[in-house]
């Protein structure tokens, strides 16, 4: 019996190191996964996981402190990746083996502090890998103009996948939807239409909103972030800057169209030469 429970005690400490070495190896996995992600959405998903990993670690550190008196001697191991797509591939792959591991451990172990400590481990893994799964299933069709047939999309995804200063991706009779990408510190540019409102929601970012009666009286401002609306009333002078740290994503909506079918704008010297 003393041979058996000393025989079960090592394999706790066993389980609670690799955990340790399994947890540390990610953290460094996934802070670096998540400076790769190609957008925010992806990016908050690996933070969310890259925190989860955070809390495990030092909940198995803290434990096998607890029973040897000494802290947790290991080495990480780096996981490379030529390609967020194959990082996240990787990721997805270690959620469902560390799933696998953390729940032979929790079913092993008969010391309950511990066995907690793996039960939570485990259902963590099943969350990532699930989100994990879906991320890299994620197939986007391509941004061009499908106007005038019916259309559904996703416009949060394919707002966030643009990378053009605009993309016309439906121009009917009465209205167009165009996705942006607006550099750091730059500008859609002061404009006016006199012929239509506008409507833009940021999916991304941050940014100055001004309007007014002139171009030379923007006399109405306002800060905006992730998830406002812009309405634009016809014949007002408006320019939306962008003044966060990373690419500002819009969609925005005319009625009547503003540009022909089919335009896409790479850069915003692109869209200033064909107006």
């Amino acid at each position: 019996m003393a041979r058996s429970s000393q025989n079960s005690h090592q394999q706790v400490l066993e389980a609670l190191l690799a955990g340790i070495k399994g947890e540390a190896s990610a953290v460094d996995f996934y802070s670096r996964l998540a400076q790769s992600a190609p957008n925010q959405r992806h990016k908050k998903a690996i933070q969310q996981a890259l925190e989860d990993k955070q809390v495990h670690l030092k909940q198995f550190t803290d434990l096998f402190v607890t029973l040897t008196g000494q802290s947790p001697q290991y080495q990480i191991e780096q996981v490379d990746f030529r390609s967020y797509q194959e990082g996240l591939q990787k990721a997805y792959e270690a959620e469902v083996e560390d799933y696998h591991e953390y729940r032979n451990s929790y079913l092993l172990t008969q010391y309950l502090p511990v066995g907690n400590v793996f039960f939570r481990a485990f259902a963590d893994e099943i969350e990532h890998a699930t989100r994990f799964g879906c991320l890299r299933q994620e197939e986007h069709r391509p941004l061009i103009d499908y106007g005038k047939q019916p259309f559904t999309i996703n416009i949060e995804d394919a707002t966030v996948q643009n990378e053009t200063f605009r993309t016309a991706i439906w121009t009917g009779s009465n209205l167009q939807l165009t996705v942006m990408s607006i550099n750091v510190g730059d500008d859609i540019g002061l404009e006016v239409h006199e012929t239509g409102d506008q409507f833009i929601r940021v999916e991304e970012g941050e940014a100055l909103v001004q309007m007014g009666d002139s171009k030379d009286n923007l006399d109405f401002e306002s800060r905006v972030s992730d998830d406002f609306a812009i309405l634009i009333p016809e014949g007002k002078w408006h320019n939306v800057t962008n003044i966060g740290d990373t690419k500002l994503k819009v969609y925005v909506i005319y009625a009547p169209p503003e540009h022909p079918f089919g335009t896409v704008h790479e850069t915003k010297a692109d869209a200033m030469e064909a107006e």
